[in-house]
């Protein structure tokens, strides 16, 4: 009976439950509107200030690397570009093949 992002969610709540040191997400975005895209972000920057690592792995590009604290993108298998979520989103060359920029 729960939309997408509320599952979503409820997905995180569950997981917090136990007080992870790590989380691991895989596209928490996917197929969500964009308000509970942004519900879900707020979500993944909130657990990681409360000292939880989260690794995601995430379709959204540019929203994933907009919190990201370390980067990388991945073309066949092997990491083509790394660093900072920020060093990432402003690379030209990242933008161009990636971000549609």
């Amino acid at each position: 009976m729960l939309s997408g992002g509320e599952r979503r969610l409820l997905e995180l709540a569950r997981g917090l439950v136990v007080e992870p040191k790590l989380m691991l997400l895989d596209e928490p975005s996917i197929g969500l509107e964009p308000t509970y895209i942004e519900q879900v972000f707020d979500r993944i920057r909130s657990l990681n200030g409360l000292g939880t690592t989260i690794l995601l792995v995430e379709q959204n590009a540019e929203k994933g690397l907009s919190i990201a604290d370390r980067g990388y993108v991945l073309a066949s298998g092997e990491i083509k570009f790394s660093g900072s979520g920020t060093e990432l989103l402003e690379d030209e060359e990242v933008g161009r093949l990636y971000l549609g920029g």
